[in-house]
């Protein structure tokens, strides 16, 4: 798998949260390169659901692209799109079940304009989950500056018709926060 394994975040302990299951679609805003959560997810919808990987960087969409043909998943589908400007990416409103932003919200200058354009995709009961670093790991994660105020996000999201649901630990240093559309 092309994937970094679980160590620092288990995709399986949110999906079992939010009851991914086959058939749903699926976006995952900010994919980045190894696909962390794409390819996982791929599995747990099967081929009767689908993935939008979505990034703004070109080659990150190629290598997601790579690894989805070698591996034999028909299911993922990449997307170039600035997940920043509500309306931009070219997934119809209200077609999602599940929007996952992983380690992306702390590279983002306008926030809720990404929480906007997630919501905007999601069905009625839906469901948006936010992964970001809860604290560095040596070298890895964004500088104490740049980290995610969990409280700020739920603020932010909920002026979007988004229902905070829950806060839990995916792996020790991050939080995920998963809201559902009301």
């Amino acid at each position: 798998m092309a994937h970094s394994g679980t160590a620092l975040i288990d995709p399986y302990k949110i999906f079992e949260r939010i009851s991914l299951s086959a058939g749903q679609r699926v976006a995952d805003l900010g994919c980045g390169r190894t696909g962390h959560f794409v390819f996982p997810a791929a599995k747990a919808v099967t081929d009767k659901g689908v993935i939008y990987a979505v990034d703004v960087v070109k080659n990150i969409l190629e290598s997601i692209k790579s690894t989805a043909r070698s591996e034999g998943f028909d299911n993922v589908q990449t997307i170039w799109s600035n997940i920043e400007l509500p309306g931009k990416t070219p997934i119809p409103d209200g077609s999602l079940d599940v929007c996952f932003y992983v380690n992306v919200l702390f590279q983002l200058k306008n926030k809720p304009g990404a929480l906007q354009e997630g919501a905007r995709m999601l069905k009625k009961g839906g469901y948006l989950v936010v992964v970001d670093w809860a604290k560095k790991l040596g070298m890895l994660g964004p500088s104490a500056d740049l980290m995610v105020d969990p409280d700020a996000v739920v603020e932010v999201a909920t002026k979007q018709n988004l229902k905070f649901i829950d806060k839990m630990f995916p792996g020790d240093y991050h939080f995920s926060l998963i809201f559902e559309k009301v």
